[in-house]
């Protein structure tokens, strides 16, 4: 039996979750899975894993395993990485998950560059909007937009963006400009279903003082392109990103409103598992993104940059 390798389909399995994900991932079959783990406990004459058909569980045994080998792994996966990243071709399939107004937007146009660098690598790439388990839903990486980072995940910046609250010149000419936050109270509003502070609005004035106002919503999508179509037809009033509502803004089609007044910036991450078993595969694409995304970020681009 090759331990290391039996080492490697044990934590697999507990990580995913699943003998047939943890095929998955390791690009092997089901059977040679069960195969190891078999072998595994036999060779240690314990129990590892409690089996039932609907989900699986550690013995106290295999806690302890499962411990001392995600540890083992981890230090040999770095080590590699240390001697060979550098020449290392990166290849396989690499699944990505994006939210579907930023995917669209600013990574579909970068993916054939990226498949020309790396031939090797299959891209599956996946837009949804809601907050994937990256590990549970088997991703190598996700693109996300946060205020909170990930304390679960090794993370990498991408890029920022700024939030700006903006209407259409129709609206305002019907409603008239909101002079303060507390004004706002009393303008048709477009909330955001994913957005964490729900309609809860704070706005930071010169004095970095926070002023949160509770807005009335007009309607709620979870997209942003249809709140941005919404605000474009004059329906209402947006919090959107400036990757979203930048080329509006720089058009005129959109109007920022409460210019003086700052609203929480957002970063764009790059989430992957351990940064400590980062594959070469999972490497590129990250570096490939900083590059990309490195100076001023394109939505806050000017012809001159």
């Amino acid at each position: 039996m090759d331990r290391l390798r039996a080492f490697e389909v044990f934590v697999t399995v507990v990580s995913r979750g699943s003998f047939t994900r943890a095929a998955d991932a390791l690009e092997t079959s089901p059977a040679n899975v069960t195969r190891y783990v078999n072998e595994l406990e036999t060779h240690l004459g314990t129990r590892l894993l409690n089996r039932t058909s609907r989900k699986l569980s550690l013995t106290e045994g295999g806690e302890t395993l499962y411990a001392r080998c995600k540890s083992i792994l981890d230090d040999v996966a770095e080590t590699e990485g240390l001697v060979s990243s550098a020449s290392v071709e990166p290849r396989g399939r690499l699944r990505i998950n994006a939210p579907v107004s930023f995917g669209i937007l600013y990574l579909a146009p970068l993916w054939p560059e990226f498949m020309r660098k790396y031939p090797g690598v299959e891209l599956d790439v996946s837009l949804i909007d809601r907050v994937v388990d990256i590990v549970e839903e088997g991703y190598d990486l996700a693109i996300r937009i946060s205020r909170a980072g990930s304390t679960s995940h090794a993370a990498r910046k991408l890029a920022t963006s700024r939030n700006i609250l903006c209407a259409s010149p129709a609206y305002l000419t019907r409603y008239g400009y909101p002079a303060a936050p507390a004004d706002l109270v009393e303008h048709r509003c477009i909330g955001y279903s994913y957005a964490a502070t729900g309609n809860e609005w704070q706005l930071i004035d010169s004095e970095r003082k926070a002023h949160t106002v509770k807005v009335n919503y007009h309607m709620h999508t979870n997209n942003g392109d249809t709140a941005r179509a919404a605000a474009l037809a004059g329906q209402g009033v947006i919090w959107q990103p400036t990757f979203l509502v930048g080329n509006d803004l720089r058009a005129g089609k959109l109007i920022q409103l409460l210019p003086d007044y700052r609203l929480p910036d957002i970063d764009v991450l790059a989430l992957y598992p351990s940064r400590r078993h980062l594959s070469a595969k999972i490497r590129a694409v990250v570096d490939f993104l900083v590059d990309t995304f490195g100076g001023v970020p394109p939505w806050d681009r000017t012809e001159a940059d």
